[in-house]
């Protein structure tokens, strides 16, 4: 793997998250009608000034997703399970740029959209965490297991809005990615690339 690249895109995978959180909490702040027992987050690109900042949060924190996905592919190089992985977190970042102009009055494309991402995100997690798994990350690879299980799972439980669920399965995946990011972040470049860059 070449290190100095993981290192790099490490600190997108920090970002990422921050920035949907950040893009989700103004458009909620926009859009008084908004309330998390009767909506998904998804309505909050119906309408309103609220719909802008949400429907350009998507593509922004999607597109600092990519950056970390393709540290992925270089961390996972080599290995088919972890190349699959990073692949199906790829599509995780491409289908929230997609959202963001395939939003919720797009019809039913938006809906196919959104299980689909929702699919996505427990298995990437959980064939990630087998790659970790097997290279010895052992405390990654269970908080990713555990990360996997709850993504999926969330979906299973009766009595809670869309909107909780998705904020659930969100929240999974950034247990799981801030800290394999900063661990990624934090590699030491070794001799033998210090010379090849030099």
């Amino acid at each position: 793997m070449n290190v100095r690249i993981v290192r790099l895109m490490g600190i997108f995978g920090i970002l990422a998250p921050i920035v949907g959180a950040i893009m989700i909490l103004f458009s909620i702040q926009s859009s008084p009608w908004f309330n998390w027992s009767d909506y998904a987050l998804s309505d909050l690109g119906a309408r309103g000034f609220g719909s802008v900042i949400f429907n350009s949060g998507l593509p922004m924190t999607g597109a600092v997703l990519m950056m970390f996905s393709s540290g992925l592919f270089g961390y996972t190089h080599g290995d088919l399970i972890g190349q699959i992985g990073s692949s199906l977190h790829l599509a995780v970042a491409f289908t929230l740029v997609v959202l963001g102009i395939v939003n919720i009055n797009v019809r039913p494309w938006h809906y196919y959209l959104s299980v689909s991402l929702f699919v996505f995100i427990p298995f990437s997690l959980f064939l990630l965490s087998v790659y970790n798994l097997k290279n010895g990350m052992k405390n990654y690879a269970y908080i990713g297991f555990a990360s996997s299980i709850i993504a999926a799972g969330i979906w299973g439980v009766s009595g809670i809005s869309v909107a909780i669920q998705e904020v659930v399965a969100a929240l999974a995946v950034t247990v799981w990615q801030i800290p394999l990011a900063v661990w990624m972040a934090r590699l030491e470049v070794t001799e033998e690339e210090d010379e090849f860059s030099s």
